[in-house]
């Protein structure tokens, strides 16, 4: 049986900064992202919030492409675990036929790159499978999806992990 059209979900491009130390990895968008062109466009997710308090700026207040000029001078790059795959709604419980994102390419492509964080069980999974056999530091993150039932404050104190990877590397 083939799947409904809308249920097939490809990846947005990845936003990978040359000066990038940190990258976020996610599963796939969900469909509010999808639908906006935009990472993490459903308003009751936290990703913004908590990557605003990484980086000490108010990423949550501020328009999309204000956001996104604001983590690439910071050094972060953005993208996603899986390229494309069956998925109605936006779940990755409901993810099927998943097909990887090339991202040792990625990798290869940041010489500054220090860490990458996953973000959620699917992104950990996927990601520390992909990028087992590289030099970075792989950190699990609780999902900022509002689906991921957890305190906003303990999904804080996880994700403020990532700060120490946007310092000014030695040398720089």
């Amino acid at each position: 049986m083939i799947p409904p059209a809308e249920a097939r979900k490809h990846a947005l491009p990845p936003i990978a900064p040359p000066n990038a130390r940190l990258l976020i990895l996610g599963s796939l968008p969900g469909d509010a992202s999808l639908a906006a062109r935009e990472y993490y466009a459903h308003p009751q997710n936290a990703f913004w919030r908590l990557l605003g308090e990484v980086t000490g700026l108010p990423l949550a207040t501020l328009a999309y492409p204000a956001r996104i000029a604001a983590i690439e001078a910071a050094g972060i790059a953005l993208w996603d675990t899986i390229a494309h795959a069956e998925r109605p709604g936006s779940l990755d419980s409901a993810i099927a036929r998943a097909t990887d994102a090339d991202l040792p390419a990625l990798v290869a492509s940041l010489p500054m790159l220090r860490a990458v964080g996953l973000n959620g069980r699917t992104a950990h999974v996927r990601g520390t499978k992909a990028l087992a056999t590289t030099r970075l530091a792989l950190i699990a993150l609780p999902s900022s999806s509002a689906a991921h039932t957890m305190a906003y404050a303990a999904k804080r104190d996880a994700w403020l992990a990532l700060k120490p990877w946007l310092a000014t590397p030695p040398g720089a």
